[in-house]
C-alpha cells in the first residue's frame, strides 16, 4: 500500500542527486553505500552500475546484505554550517535485488527513470545489472522549521 507522501517531501527526494543507503547483514552488522536513486512516487531504485568496484556485483556487501536482511534504511539530507538550513528524509523499508532477467519491465522502467536523471548513465550498461528496489514503509521528514522546539 502507498505511502501518504506531501509534495515537497517527494520533491526532496526527487531533486537530491545523492542518498545513503543503510544495510544490514544477517548478524546486524551495519553498512552504508552512497547511492544514486530515482523514486517514481511509490519505490525507489538504485542501481549496481558500471562504476569501478573491487568485487563482483553479486558479492557485493549491500547486495548480499539485502539478500540476508532486507530491511533498510535511506537517508536524503541538506547540511549547511547555517544550521537552520539543515534538512533531511529518512525513508525506512524493505529492499530486494531486480533482475533484468525476471523483472524484465519493471527493471526496464527503472533503468529509463535512472538514465533520465543521470545522463551518465546512459553510456553504461545497466540493461543486464541488477538494480536494488526499496520499497518504503515509513518516510520522515526533519527540518529545523518543522522542530516543535523551534516554533
Amino acid at each position: 500500500m502507498p505511502l501518504d507522501i506531501d509534495q515537497s517531501t517527494v520533491e526532496f527526494i526527487r531533486n537530491h542527486r545523492v542518498a545513503r543507503l543503510a544495510t544490514a547483514s544477517l548478524e546486524l552488522q551495519p553498512a552504508v553505500v552512497p547511492v544514486c536513486y530515482v523514486f517514481d512516487g511509490e519505490t525507489i531504485y538504485t542501481p549496481i552500475d558500471e562504476k569501478p568496484k573491487s568485487v563482483d556485483p553479486a558479492t557485493l556487501k549491500r547486495v548480499r546484505n539485502i539478500s540476508a536482511n532486507a530491511n533498510v534504511a535511506l537517508v536524503i539530507d541538506d547540511y549547511s554550517e547555517d544550521w537552520n538550513k539543515l534538512a533531511y528524509v529518512l525513508i525506512s523499508g524493505t529492499a530486494e535485488i531486480v533482475s533484468p532477467a525476471a523483472e524484465a519491465s519493471e527493471h526496464a522502467c527503472a533503468i529509463a527513470l535512472l538514465r533520465e536523471k543521470y545522463p551518465q548513465y546512459r553510456s553504461m550498461n545497466l540493461d543486464e545489472r541488477p538494480i536494488i528496489k526499496i520499497t518504503p514503509a515509513r518516510i520522515k521528514r526533519w527540518a529545523p522549521q518543522e522542530n516543535p522546539d523551534t516554533r
